[in-house]
């Protein structure tokens, strides 16, 4: 087993994901019944078919869509035994650990049904399924946190710390932040000697830091939060910003003013926004642009050394931009949304 082998795979698997062609086909298709017979053209067949015995519209296409995803990481699992490649599997899969925690906890806190957590969850992680189902089952936030304390799992440590807080605050977002600080901490940690690979993958998570602090501090901005609380919720190790920047970056007074000083940054795209959407906050507008550009960073990495963990990351990020964006356009089309507001939504890569 070698590099030469690893990316000939990942370059075969990446041909099969949807072209643009393909994707603005499903955008065309005038209903979620035409959008789900499109998608059984396409290699989400399989899916598809065993989606539509439990379930139709939307949540036939979630299904499958969290069954497809699954599916394709085991099966790389199964053909990669290079170590490095397989240490950034693993770290790209423990980030829906996270989420799917975070999931769990959200569900818990807004006391919504077991079943509705549980089509929201993509059991892609180590946690798998009968571990996410035995979670769910918790009666509230402190069983679950309890519940990954039995079981001597990580992400166990920064909840049972920040628990306190998130008791006395009531904000889950504490607890959300913690499970942050925590997955990059050790994702960075991991990739910390010197190499070309460990770079590579140290780049685009030091990457991914800096994306979700924007987005943090912009709301931060936005809804005019005390910098000294603020800052609670900003995570170390970013590739751009260190703690003395992101400090400044706070004591802004405005979404413009932020924007202005990133002009000198690679994020200086954010100045070229429409003045509306700084005039009128529209954060979901900024936050698409975010993740555009981190989605374009990491599918670029396909461009890098073929005998290295390059083509393993331009595929992993490419195959989650295509899950986002047929999501999307079934979302979309529950919701009714004018076809080129929809497209909007996208993220061709």
């Amino acid at each position: 087993m070698d590099w030469g082998y690893i990316n000939a795979r990942m370059r075969g698997m990446k041909s099969r994901l949807l072209d643009r062609r393909a994707l603005d086909n499903l955008v065309l298709q005038p209903d979620l019944e035409s959008l789900i017979a499109e998608l059984e053209k396409t290699p989400y067949k399989s899916d598809i078919i065993e989606a539509k015995v439990q379930y139709t519209g939307v949540l036939c296409i979630e299904y499958a869509l969290r069954k497809n995803f699954t599916r394709t990481f085991r099966k790389i699992l199964t053909f990669v035994k290079e170590e490095e490649a397989e240490k950034y599997i693993s770290l790209f899969l423990h980030r829906w650990d996270v989420q799917n925690i975070k999931t769990i906890l959200r569900g818990k806190n807004i006391h919504i049904t077991n079943e509705e957590i549980l089509d929201c969850l993509v059991p892609a992680g180590e946690l798998d399924e009968a571990t996410l189902i035995e979670l769910v089952r918790q009666p509230d936030v402190r069983a679950v946190i309890d519940m990954l304390a039995t079981w001597q799992i990580g992400y166990s440590r920064p909840l049972t710390e920040e628990y306190p807080a998130f008791l006395k605050a009531g904000e889950l977002a504490l607890l959300e932040c913690a499970l942050d600080e925590y997955y990059y901490a050790d994702a960075l940690e991991q990739v910390k000697l010197p190499g070309y690979n460990n770079g590579l993958i140290h780049n685009i998570i030091s990457l991914e830091i800096d994306v979700v602090n924007l987005r943090t501090l912009l709301r931060m901005i936005r809804d005019n939060i005390d910098p000294k609380e603020a800052k609670k919720f900003l995570i170390s190790g970013g590739k751009e910003f260190d703690e003395r920047q992101l400090d400044h970056l706070l004591t802004l007074h405005s979404i413009e003013e932020v924007a202005e000083e990133l002009k000198t940054t690679p994020y200086r795209f954010l100045a070229d926004l429409p003045p509306s959407v700084m005039r009128t906050r529209k954060i979901s507008v900024i936050e698409k642009q975010l993740e555009r550009f981190l989605v374009q960073k990491g599918v670029g990495a396909f461009l890098g050394d073929p005998l290295s963990v390059a083509s393993v990351i331009g595929y992993f990020w490419a195959k989650y931009n295509e899950i986002t964006n047929i999501r999307i356009i079934s979302r979309c089309k529950t919701a009714d949304f004018p076809l080129e507001q929809l497209k909007e939504e996208l993220v061709y890569v």
